[in-house]
């Protein structure tokens, strides 16, 4: 499904912004993870409410970003889940979720913010109120602003997933390494693991690429 919102100058019976557009030209999907907190954040930073949501939000922001991965990932499987029977895969979907979405949702804040005040008036005109041109108008948009910005945060978070063994969680870097115990051969094990990785990377931003592609030829069209 596409949305299109437009405000064209001199349209009768919309007084003011004459010269204000919106058009979005994203399908409504689900917005990314981190997204909730992008738009707490930056709802508070144009309008001044959801003062206490947003105090949250920083600390959030504060712990994930300010710590590294690995650390979080022992302290929720050897402290948080100590007492809980919970599967290893689990406990580090949930690290590495948890701390991707710090980064994606400031990536998404930026975005939010580079959009220029008057789509919100320009939306206001036409009756949208701030929730709908936020989801409708704003988020679309911004979300093309910073494509790369989370397509990169896509393969960080791919490449830091590798620290997964730490908690015995057999990925592709722990099996590289047990290989490496097994044969006493550490250089085709690595290497080969390394070749993955890239691999995998280079699918994705080729994906990416077409992604973006595809957003411009339906701006130009």
């Amino acid at each position: 499904m596409i949305l299109t919102v437009e405000r064209q100058c001199g349209q009768p019976g919309h007084p003011g912004a004459d010269d204000d557009q919106v058009r979005t030209g994203l399908p409504a999907h689900s917005p990314p993870p981190g997204a909730p907190i992008a738009i707490i954040r930056s709802t508070h930073d144009k309008t001044g409410k959801l003062g206490f949501l947003n105090v949250l939000a920083r600390i959030y922001l504060t712990v994930n970003r300010g710590t590294p991965v690995v650390v979080q990932l022992l302290i929720i499987y050897f402290v948080i889940f100590a007492s809980v029977n919970v599967g290893k895969t689990f406990v580090a979907v949930l690290a590495f979720g948890l701390n991707s979405a710090a980064y994606v949702a400031e990536i998404v804040r930026s975005g939010i913010m580079s959009i220029d005040n008057g789509q919100f008036e320009a939306s206001s005109s036409l009756g949208l109120n701030y929730p709908k041109t936020l989801l409708s108008v704003i988020l679309p948009q911004a979300f093309k602003n910073v494509l790369p910005a989370l397509a990169n945060e896509c393969i960080v978070l791919l490449k830091e997933t590798s620290v997964a063994g730490y908690i015995a969680v057999i990925d592709l870097t722990k099996g590289g390494d047990i290989i490496r115990s097994q044969t006493y051969e550490a250089f085709l094990p690595l290497i080969a693991v390394a070749l993955i990785y890239l691999i995998m990377v280079m699918i994705l931003s080729s994906l990416v690429t077409r992604l973006e592609r595809r957003l411009a030829r339906s701006d130009r069209g």
